[in-house]
């Protein structure tokens, strides 16, 4: 499988765990496997957010934080654009947009493979 890319967005506090079962199902639902993730992704709000950077020291890979206007470019791309996402952040989409910045600035294209999921407190994207 070629490598991917996960891209989150999260309320204030989301836990870990919630995290981790989103993006195992989300894997799950592609037929990825965790070993092709290369990497996870948010918004630069989301800098010391707790369930993000344990998420990330858990599966031993690089969190990249991406501010607003950098992910304004991706919009075109999106599968959902939320008004509530904007106002709060100045992004449409944040699991979305900041998944296909990462898999864009690893391999020089992107493409979105699982559009936005919902699990709780937390949403999941996948790009490669």
């Amino acid at each position: 499988m070629p490598a991917v890319y996960a891209g989150f967005g999260c309320r204030r506090g989301c836990p870990v765990g919630v995290l981790q079962a989103l993006l195992l199902a989300g894997l799950a639902e592609r037929g990825l496997a965790l070993s092709d993730l290369r990497g996870i992704a948010s918004i630069a709000l989301k800098a010391g957010e707790p369930g993000l950077l344990q998420l990330a020291e858990r599966l031993g890979l690089p969190l990249a934080l991406y501010p607003a206007v950098q992910l304004q470019a991706y919009e075109p791309l999106l599968s959902h654009r939320s008004a509530a996402a904007y106002t709060h952040s100045g992004c449409w989409g944040v699991a979305e947009s900041t998944a296909l910045a990462l898999a864009c600035q690893a391999a020089g294209h992107a493409e979105l493979l699982l559009p936005r999921r919902v699990m709780g407190p937390a949403t999941l994207a996948i790009a490669g």
